[in-house]
């Protein structure tokens, strides 16, 4: 899509390709991830997102769909050689993209020099033209600490900034979080947003305000237009 395109404009199957098709329960079962990725297929989604616990996955021969894993998920708080040691057993296991959250703490108390080292740590296990995105729980911060994060991320080489986990009670994405971080990156890096994507409006609004990714969990209700009820944390996804 382009800038001169509406996000209204998009019909299903283009929408589906902002799409990581997501599952992230703590209680979500091997069963659970194989219907995901069945469910993906059929709905011609960009990615499916899953613990790295799931991993390796096992995908159709002809599938056109890339494999999405969390790391450091969903605090951010383990040690950044830890986070490493997750993100290259993601890679040896066959994930094309990770996830990773950040030490939301580092970047609360200004120290955005951590947070860059941290994904440095991460980045240094991921080789192009694998994808690194950077969760930076964006209902937690300040716009300032959204851009000194972002700006954390573009200087370490990561390929995207995401909004949430969908696990923080601080709540998900927000049009202004997605429209300050996508200012922020100005097309050097893309942005995903994720956590409270329940509605086709939600997601067209997200893609209007400059995301270029969807973390989602109920895919299908988003492409048909109807909402998903939200969930008892409203973070969830």
């Amino acid at each position: 899509m382009t800038s001169s395109t509406p996000a209204s404009a998009l019909d299903a199957a283009a929408l589906a390709r902002y799409i990581d098709h997501t599952l992230l329960k703590p209680e979500a079962t091997q069963a659970d991830v194989a219907a995901l990725i069945a469910e993906a297929v059929e709905l011609g989604v960009y990615s499916v997102c899953v613990s790295p616990s799931m991993l390796p996955l096992t995908l159709p021969a002809d599938a056109d769909l890339k494999v999405a894993v969390v790391c450091g998920f969903p605090s951010g708080k383990h040690a950044s050689a830890i986070k490493a040691a997750e993100a290259a057993l993601a890679v040896a296991q066959g994930t094309d993209e990770v996830d990773m959250v950040i030490d939301i703490g580092a970047a609360k108390a200004g120290r955005f020099d951590l947070v860059e080292a941290d994904i440095s740590a991460v980045r240094a296990e991921i080789p192009a033209p694998l994808v690194l995105k950077v969760i930076i729980e964006s209902a937690a911060l300040t716009d300032d600490e959204i851009v000194g994060a972002c700006r954390a991320a573009v200087a370490a080489g990561a390929d995207f900034v995401k909004t949430s986990t969908g696990f923080h009670p601080a709540g998900g994405a927000t049009v202004h979080a997605v429209r300050l971080m996508a200012h922020t990156v100005a097309g050097a890096l893309g942005v995903k947003a994720s956590g409270g994507v329940r509605s086709n409006a939600d997601a067209l609004a997200m893609i209007d305000a400059g995301a270029t990714r969807l973390g989602v969990s109920g895919t299908r209700a988003v492409l048909s237009g109807a909402a998903v009820a939200a969930p008892a944390n409203p973070a969830a996804y």
